[in-house]
């Protein structure tokens, strides 16, 4: 493994270090910076043109940057970070410090996650293995007036690959550490006059790399398979249909908690010592957890998932306007384990249920061929999702604790985004939405398997919000715009379905976003140089916080801060000086603080009540002023370079990121900021369908964190830490 290691930064050194002679011969390639087309905006446009902040990624890029997950992105986009909460498979999307850090399945995302213009209304359902992929759109600040729900934080666009009317076929299979092997296939083209299809399977298996610190047994296998075929129909010379079936599966191991100190077992008996390498873990799953979950006494962290993934679009012609519609329908169920204490204790094991369905319908009327271009939509969702969360805390003298419940939600919102050409060079943007939401809670509470199931409670919360966007686009000149816009964003309120014993809703949250930017294409468009500054006004924000059951002492809840604000910037550059190279760089930085909050002071209550409870004292504190809890900045970048030499295609790439550290208020310390850097290269004849590579992901083995906490009482810390360098190779393949 070393050697091959060695062999990979030599290759990358080495590519470095050519002579001019061997370069000079990459003047097949281009010189200027490549034009994307997105529909960032609902209709294709180039990136250039659109007058948002907006990141693009595309989908060849993914493998070379490692990007393995959706999680993965937020090393390649500024200002984006993407936490599991706890090690589990519920990741949190924050934008511009726009998040919320919670582990339960119930609740609407900050941050929209579409595929194919689908919404994802729960993340747990983007874990799957990402596959097929044509591009990644990322649009920062409030979205809304085009997009089928509200939100606050921004959008996350995954555009699948579409069929072909040329016969096509690929494959691309990689091996690396650990035994991890993933292979991706698909074949496309017309299958009758007029109807297209695709069919596209991806396998990713192993990659076990922690161990547990008393058996020595791996953990860290993944074991997703998904497929997806895709239908285009040339229905009339007017009407097209594209119909699209996704199922996944997900049987992954999950992620093992590391000690950062000795932990003494609530019941006193044994104490275990830190863990020295962050590959150490432990677990060891209860007969009573394991009763419930239908595991067997031998099993690891980990998930049995899968879902289903219908959908229609179909796009009318009208000839004075463009009918687009969506019909939608998902489900997914959630079967997972988790050990967040990180020994064979019953200290803090956890098991999730849920079984999701959700329908959702869209039809927008549009035309963009005058000055005016306008598009009304309306927005229909119907959802259910039905489960619970058990805990096995804090020893076996305590009783398996359950949270049953059963949540609906119905949501209808009407929209409209327009531009109107004020002057040939000046824009004027207007959207409106109006959103009403509806969301009902039935549970019996949270309770002890001893104990007697109390009656059904039922618990409502309602939307009924106007959101907007006004802004103006200025073209300073043919490849440089100038714009600034105003945003009103709402995210919807909801539940706690880990603590089922006050179900207060939280309130929606509100941001007011001001921003201002430019985009220009520079040099004979070989430089391209994008930015942006922000201003958020937030009003309820929606965060982890924290509540005292005066039997089983403190418990997470979502709370609402009443003001609080956020400012900072981005700019992202990419630079072809000369045929072959392309080198990019990015830049986000972010500052926020709390402005109105007075909180639970944890610390100070628990060491104002006995160790064992009953928790009767509880002490709060002001936090106004306080920062908010995000990395203020991060810098990203990637430098690759194309050429021919002896008939070869060769390529060499590197990329990395940089990330600033954050204050952890859930373990009163620090999570230090990081550096991650990744390489590859890749060879091929130069007229063949097909090429080899070597890559290496955290090339510097660099130890990192992505979150921390302090279980039972702030005695015991654990932390969730990232895998190290990795190494492998990959093999590519196009008929």
């Amino acid at each position: 493994m070393q050697r091959l290691l060695a062999g990979v930064s030599g290759a990358v050194l080495t590519l470095a270090a050519l002579p001019a002679a061997a370069q000079t011969a990459a003047e097949a390639h281009t010189t200027t910076v490549q034009d994307i087309v997105v529909t960032a905006q609902r209709r294709e446009q180039s990136s250039q043109d659109v007058g948002v902040a907006l990141s693009v990624i595309g989908g060849q890029d993914l493998d070379e940057k490692g990007v393995q997950v959706i999680n993965d992105i937020e090393n390649v986009v500024p200002n984006l970070e993407v936490d599991s909460q706890f090690g589990s498979g519920q990741p949190a999307f924050r934008i511009r410090g726009i998040g919320t850090r919670e582990y339960s399945s119930n609740n609407a995302s900050t941050v929209g996650v579409y595929v194919d213009e689908v919404a994802h209304p729960y993340t747990i359902t983007t874990q799957g293995a990402m596959f097929d992929i044509a591009r990644i759109e990322v649009l920062r600040g409030p979205q809304g007036t085009l997009y089928g729900r509200n939100t606050t934080g921004g959008a996350i666009n995954i555009i699948t690959n579409a069929p072909t009317q040329d016969t096509r076929a690929g494959l691309n299979a990689e091996y690396g550490s650990y035994d991890r092997y993933k292979v991706e296939a698909y074949v496309s083209g017309q299958i009758a006059s007029g109807l297209l299809g695709r069919l596209a399977a991806v396998t990713e298996q192993g990659g076990a790399w922690q161990y547990n610190r008393e058996t020595g047994e791996k953990l860290g296998d993944r074991d997703k398979t998904a497929l997806r075929g895709r239908l285009t129909w040339d229905a009339s010379q007017d009407v097209t249909v594209d119909l699209s079936a996704t199922y996944s599966i997900d049987k992954s191991d999950g992620l093992g908690f590391r000690l950062r100190a000795p932990y003494p077992v609530f019941d006193g008996s044994v104490t275990y010592p830190a863990d020295t390498a962050r590959r150490i873990t432990g677990w060891q799953i209860s007969p009573a957890l394991a009763a419930v979950s239908g595991r067997s006494l031998n099993a690891k962290p980990g998930r049995d998932n899968d879902g289903l993934d219908l959908s229609a679009r179909v796009r009318a012609d009208l000839g004075w306007a463009t009918l687009n519609t969506i019909t939608a329908y998902q489900t997914f169920s959630r079967s997972e384990y988790n050990d967040w204490d990180g020994t064979p204790a019953p200290e803090s094991d956890v098991y999730f249920y849920n079984d999701l369905k959700a329908f959702s319908q869209e039809a927008r009327l549009s035309n963009d061929t005058g000055r005016l271009s306008w598009m009304v939509g309306a927005h229909y969702a119907d959802e259910s999702i039905d489960g619970g969360f058990y805990t096995d805390y804090r020893g076996a003298n305590r009783n398996l604790i359950n949270t049953p419940y059963d949540q609906s939600v119905q949501a209808i919102g009407v929209f409209t985004h327009n531009s109107f050409a004020l002057t040939d060079r000046l824009n004027l943007i207007a959207g409106l939405r109006y959103e009403n939401e509806d969301r009902t809670l039935k549970t019996t509470g949270t309770r002890r398997l001893n104990v007697a199931v109390g009656p059904e409670k039922s618990y409502d919360t309602s939307l009924s919000e106007v959101t907007g966007r006004f802004g103006l686009e200025y073209d300073l000149a043919d490849n440089a715009l100038l714009y600034a816009s105003v945003a009103r964003g709402v995210k919807s309120g909801g539940f706690t379905t880990y603590n089922g014993q006050s179900q207060t809703p939280f309130k929606p949250e509100i941001v007011i976003a001001y921003e201002t930017g430019v985009k220009s294409d520079l040099f004979n468009n070989t430089l391209r140089v994008n930015g942006a500054v922000f201003f958020y006004d937030y009003k309820d924000q929606q965060i982890q916080g924290t509540e005292y059951s005066r039997e089983t002492g403190q418990l997470g809840k979502i709370t609402n801060v009443p003001k609080s604000e956020i400012y900072g910037g981005e700019i992202e550059m990419t630079w072809t000086p000369f045929a072959g190279l392309s080198i990019s760089q990015n830049f986000g930085y972010k500052k926020g603080k709390y402005n109105e909050y007075f909180a639970i002071d944890s610390a100070a209550t628990n060491a104002a009540n006995p160790p064992d409870g009953p928790w009767t004292v509880i002490i709060a504190n002001d936090r106004s002023g306080e920062p908010l809890q995000f990395p203020k900045f991060n810098y990203g970048g990637a430098v690759a370079y194309d050429w021919l030499m002896g008939g070869l295609a060769l390529r060499a790439e590197t990329n990395y990121n940089q990330r600033d550290d954050i204050y952890s208020a859930a373990s009163a310390s620090v999570l230090p900021g990081y550096w991650l850097w990744n390489a590859s290269v890749s060879a091929g004849p130069e007229n063949a369908n097909w090429r080899v590579g070597l890559w290496a992901r955290n090339l510097f083995n660099t130890e990192y964190e992505e979150t921390r906490n302090n279980f039972n009482g702030g005695a015991r810390p654990t932390s969730s830490p990232n895998e190290g360098r990795t190494i492998g190779a990959r093999l590519t393949m196009d008929f």
